[in-house]
């Protein structure tokens, strides 16, 4: 079957490479223009786009599929099929109906869950233990088309968005190749999508990314993980800002008394350890990123900084004891 491919980050590699290796023709890849990267915002090709460079397959670079000049490209490359990876762009008519067998999407959640641009970083939030990655018939609504299929995969209690879409790319890929090898044998079943479980993913924002310490010490945990390593969790300290890695709920038996007692934000630094108070129970902070510095164990930050007694994240206000 003739495929064209749509993607742009590197997520969406591992589809593009398999379906390069399977008996299907890719065609062409389209993929969003270059953005600018770095501090010197230097304008630079999407990965997808290197990968498929590197592999000689033709590429289009459009935001807007949908118009004449985008859709005049696409045409001339008779596709049968658009298999769809992460490419960041809204699809509607007429290009929706320009294959004949549509644009096949391979979603990371297990649909209707986490319909949207972040479903990896909305399960782990949300506290799932269990996600995947769906293949569906892409139609107007948001991630509403009929499911083609799907494969399952636990979500790990330290994964970071990081870790897990990185294996939900790879994992996904096959299932996207078994999509299309049913679509071409008249085999699909599409299956609609159920009205119950339906919940939202919208792409997060830095503003979703910063720790509000006064949740419990599991949520801030998991919401650190969410955001790791994009947008990137981040906390206020003495009005500077500093990014945050992931952190450990800590449990009573760890603790001394003085530890238990932690207010949200306020920071406990030993020599072996930096402890953070949440809602409940203190967090173990491993890495820390002060403002202008690169990544530093937060012990080793912490005693540079100097520490006052009762200093605290979110504005640095001193604690009452």
């Amino acid at each position: 079957m003739r495929v064209l491919f749509a993607g742009t980050p590197a997520v969406a590699v591992p589809s593009l490479e398999a379906l390069l290796a399977s008996s299907h023709d890719v065609v062409g890849v389209l993929t969003r223009p270059p953005a600018p990267v770095g501090r010197k915002r230097v304008l630079t090709p999407s990965p997808v786009h290197s990968a498929a460079e590197a592999a000689g397959v033709q590429v289009i670079t459009s935001n807007r599929p949908h118009e004449e000049a985008t859709l005049t490209q696409l045409n001339t490359l008779a596709a049968d099929v658009v298999a769809v990876v992460a490419y960041g762009a809204l699809v509607r008519s007429p290009a929706l109906e320009l294959p004949r067998h549509g644009w096949i999407n391979l979603h990371f959640s297990l649909l209707p869950a986490w319909r949207g641009a972040a479903p990896v970083q909305h399960a782990i939030m949300a506290g799932e233990e269990i996600t995947g990655a769906t293949t569906f018939q892409i139609e107007a609504g948001l991630d509403t088309g009929p499911v083609l299929g799907t494969m399952t995969e636990t979500i790990r209690a330290r994964d970071t968005s990081g870790d897990l879409l990185d294996r939900l790319a790879h994992a996904g890929a096959p299932l996207l190749v078994s999509t299309l090898d049913a679509l071409e044998a008249g085999a699909a079943d599409p299956t609609p999508q159920s009205t119950q479980g339906v919940s939202l993913a919208p792409r997060l924002t830095s503003a979703d990314a910063q720790v509000d310490w006064h949740l419990p010490g599991h949520v801030v945990d998991r919401r650190i993980r969410g955001c790791t390593p994009a947008p990137g969790a981040w906390t206020m300290l003495g009005g500077s800002r500093f990014k945050l890695g992931p952190v450990r709920p800590q449990r009573d038996a760890q603790l001394s008394a003085e530890e238990r007692t932690l207010a949200p934000g306020e920071i406990c630094a030993s020599d072996g350890s930096v402890l953070v108070g949440t809602g409940t129970h203190p967090v173990l902070l491993d890495r820390v990123a002060p403002p202008g510095k690169g990544w530093m164990a937060a012990t080793d930050w912490a005693r540079g900084a100097r520490l006052e007694h009762g200093a605290a994240f979110d504005g640095g206000a001193e604690v009452a004891r």
